[in-house]
C-alpha cells in the first residue's frame, strides 16, 4: 500500500510539472469567425492589463498615493491575466481581414512571446510579494517591472 501512495505522488508531482511548464501552440485561425473571435478576445485581455496597470502606473508615478489593497488586487489579476494570454495570442489571424494591433512577427517567435508573458507574471507576483512584505521602498520598482515586462512585448509584437 505504502510503495502504491507513493506511485500516486509521484504521478501527480511529474503531471503538475508538466501541465505547469506546458506552452500553448500556434495555430491557425480556421475560419474568419475565428479570426475575430480570438482577436476579440485577444483585444479584451489587454483592455483588462490596461485597468489594473492605470492605478498602478500612477502610484509608480507619485501621482496617485500607494494603495496597498489596490496594489494587491491588480497585481493577482494581472497574474491571472497573463495565465490566459498565451491562449490568446497563440491563434495566428494573419490570414484574415481583422483588425489587430498584432504584428506578423508574433506567431514566428512565439516562445519568445511566452518568455515575455512569464516575465509579466513574474514581475506581478513581485508586487503581490512587495505588499505582502509592506516594504514600501520596493512598492516602485515592483510595478516598475510589470511596466517593464509590458513594454517588452509592445516594443517587439505590437504595432504602433
Amino acid at each position: 500500500m505504502r510503495l502504491f501512495n507513493k506511485a500516486i505522488i509521484v504521478a501527480a508531482t511529474v503531471g503538475a510539472v508538466i501541465s505547469g511548464s506546458a506552452t500553448a501552440e500556434v495555430t491557425e485561425a480556421s475560419s474568419e469567425k475565428h479570426a475575430k473571435a480570438a482577436t476579440q478576445y485577444r483585444q479584451a485581455v489587454f483592455q483588462l492589463v490596461r485597468s489594473n496597470m492605470g492605478p498602478l502606473g500612477g502610484m509608480a508615478k507619485g501621482a496617485l498615493p500607494f494603495d496597498e489593497s489596490v496594489m494587491q488586487t491588480n497585481a493577482v489579476r494581472l497574474e491571472q491575466l497573463a495565465d490566459m494570454m498565451g491562449d490568446y495570442l497563440s491563434v495566428d489571424t494573419r490570414k484574415f481581414d481583422v483588425d489587430t494591433g498584432a504584428k506578423d512577427n508574433i506567431w514566428e517567435n512565439f516562445s519568445d512571446v511566452e518568455k515575455k508573458v512569464m516575465a509579466l507574471k513574474t514581475a506581478a507576483k513581485g508586487l503581490q510579494a512587495a505588499v505582502a512584505s509592506g516594504d514600501e521602498s520596493a512598492y516602485r520598482g515592483a510595478i516598475g517591472k510589470i511596466g517593464a515586462s509590458c513594454k517588452s512585448c509592445h516594443d517587439d509584437y505590437k504595432k504602433d
